[in-house]
């Protein structure tokens, strides 16, 4: 393993045997993650139910998917408040108002927070949370 950051699966056949396949799993701190994949890999090749994937809350799924959409409207060229119109569902409102409502500013931060995911961000999704 270069630098222990990843599991490796290892295919070994013994003679007459079908093909069998073998985890390698780091025992660091990041390793009960690995454990949770390699679970979720195991039920998935046995035809079972695959357990929940515990790095993300329902609500950290739902600002990662606003945080693309939102990313996904400015590089088509759609304006803040046409991208906080799809997203939040909102009617159409007079300039004054659209300065001060709470989506203006959660559509910058939807903007700011994708921009970085898309940069390489995206990468901290597939750690766990380390607990202390």
């Amino acid at each position: 393993m270069p630098n222990g950051e990843r599991i490796h699966i290892v295919r070994s056949a013994d003679a007459g045997e079908q093909d069998k396949l073998a985890a390698l799993v780091p025992l660091d701190v990041s390793g009960f993650g690995r454990l949770e994949a390699v679970l979720r890999l195991l039920a998935s090749l046995h035809g079972r139910a695959i357990p929940a994937d515990t790095r993300m809350t329902r609500q950290q799924r739902l600002r990662a998917k606003r945080m693309l959409r939102a990313i996904d409207g400015r590089r088509a060229g759609a304006s803040q408040k046409a991208i906080a119109s799809a997203i939040f569902r909102l009617d159409a409102m007079p300039r004054d108002e659209w300065q001060t409502t709470p989506a203006r500013f959660a559509t910058r931060s939807l903007i700011r927070d994708g921009l970085a995911m898309v940069a390489g961000g995206y990468r901290k999704l597939l750690r766990h949370q380390q607990r202390r």
